[in-house]
């Protein structure tokens, strides 16, 4: 049958609540059988998976259910899966257990296209081993991420790189395996922050060239719960253990806080959501993973399309950016009225979009936009309309009225 909208929409109950929402980054909309499967699994599982009763085994079967899953959405093996709150706090806890690489005399290079959920933990890092920062900086103009810059970047001291998959502020999508065939040369390692390019891309550890992808479940309708993926699942006992349990193995290591047995299940059910979005999805998991998202790419890049044209053609609108290669996310300012105003206004039209970014955005500094009132961003949803595109382009020019 292919991708149908009419059939994605239908399977997520809060869309009846009458708004068009074009705020994915504040979290995608829950698939009722996401939901469904964490009330399901709170009523019978357990707070821990070591005990030897029939809910603890339930739990234990939670957990390696979900690094099953985790692993076959970007290709990995599942002793490599991490999971914790979300990709903030894993990150956080990464940077502390890969604080020994660093030192005087070593260096990391980081992106000014990443959130801070990917810069701040190498930041304090740096500061406390003494380690070199170097940036990769963005073309102002398109928004890109060039990967001319990187053979600079990259020395033989560089321990580390950080860098994102794609925006989730202006959808660039850098060539991250250009870097990461660099640092490999000099023997360091490549952080993938891809929580903003799941469920636009089909993510392939193997083909970012990345030792290390950061997802967060809620970018796809799933629950708060983050995950770190290693592609080589060796590389965890190489690194210092986080855990609170002097015993802990594999992705255990990592792993500091208690886990949320029944988020586990809603993230299950949401991989298989993303897996299931084309009804003639077949084969493996990760088989459908591929046929599905790229059915949804397809319906996106023709939807995002319509929505940009819309865009450009309203004189009192400026998008940032025209990177070549992006995800359907993109930010933009109005003439003369503050980003908070824009999205105030468009709340009123039940229209919701992000004005700003929590705890500021770096990207947004370095473009100048947050000196002249900030910028609004939206992105497109698998239960996205051209409809609903309309309506926000009749809300946005009755702006300059």
């Amino acid at each position: 049958m292919g991708y149908d909208v009419a059939r994605v929409r239908g399977s997520i109950p809060s869309l009846g609540d009458g708004w068009i929402h074009l705020d994915p980054q504040l979290g995608m909309l829950i698939p009722d059988r996401v939901s469904t499967a964490v009330s399901t699994a709170f009523r019978h599982s357990a707070s821990n998976h070591s005990a030897g009763n029939i809910a603890a085994k339930r739990s234990a079967a939670l957990l390696e259910s979900a690094r099953a899953a985790i692993a076959d959405l970007v290709g990995a093996y599942p002793s490599g899966v991490v999971i914790g709150p979300d990709r903030a706090t894993l990150l956080s806890w990464l940077a502390d257990s890969m604080s020994s690489r660093l030192g005087l005399g070593t260096g990391l290079v980081l992106s000014r296209l990443d959130e801070e959920a990917n810069v701040a933990p190498w930041l304090r890092v740096a500061s406390r081993t003494g380690a070199h920062v170097k940036w990769a900086e963005v073309e102002i103009d398109t928004c890109e991420l060039p990967t001319w810059q990187f053979d600079d970047l990259i020395t033989s001291t560089t321990r580390l790189v950080a860098v994102t998959a794609a925006s989730p502020i202006v959808g660039s999508a850098p060539d991250v395996r250009v870097a990461a065939d660099l640092v490999h040369e000099v023997g360091g390692l490549i952080v993938v922050d891809a929580a903003g390019a799941a469920p636009y891309a089909h993510v392939d550890i193997k083909e970012l060239g990345a030792d290390i992808v950061a997802i967060d479940a809620a970018a796809w309708g799933g629950p708060s719960v983050g995950a770190l993926i290693f592609r080589d699942p060796t590389l965890l006992e190489q690194l210092p253990s986080m855990s609170l349990n002097p015993s802990a193995k594999g992705p255990e290591r990592l792993e500091v806080s208690a886990h949320q047995y029944a988020l586990l299940a809603g993230v299950v059910a949401s991989i298989d959501y993303l897996a299931n979005l084309d009804d003639a999805a077949t084969g493996t998991r990760r088989e459908r993973l591929e046929l599905s998202i790229g059915s949804l790419q397809y319906y996106h890049d023709g939807l995002f399309d319509y929505l940009m044209k819309a865009l450009n053609s309203l004189d009192h609108v400026m998008v940032l950016g025209n990177a070549p290669t992006r995800v359907p996310t993109v930010s933009f300012t109005v003439e003369g009225m503050p980003a908070v105003k824009v999205s105030e206004q468009l709340a009123q039209a039940r229209i919701g979009s992000v004005s700003g970014v929590h705890g500021g955005s770096r990207l947004l500094d370095a473009l100048g936009v947050n000196d002249e009132g900030g910028a609004v961003t939206i992105g497109l949803a698998p239960y996205t309309t051209r409809y609903e595109i309309d309506q926000l382009v009749k809300a946005l020019t009755a702006l300059a009225l």
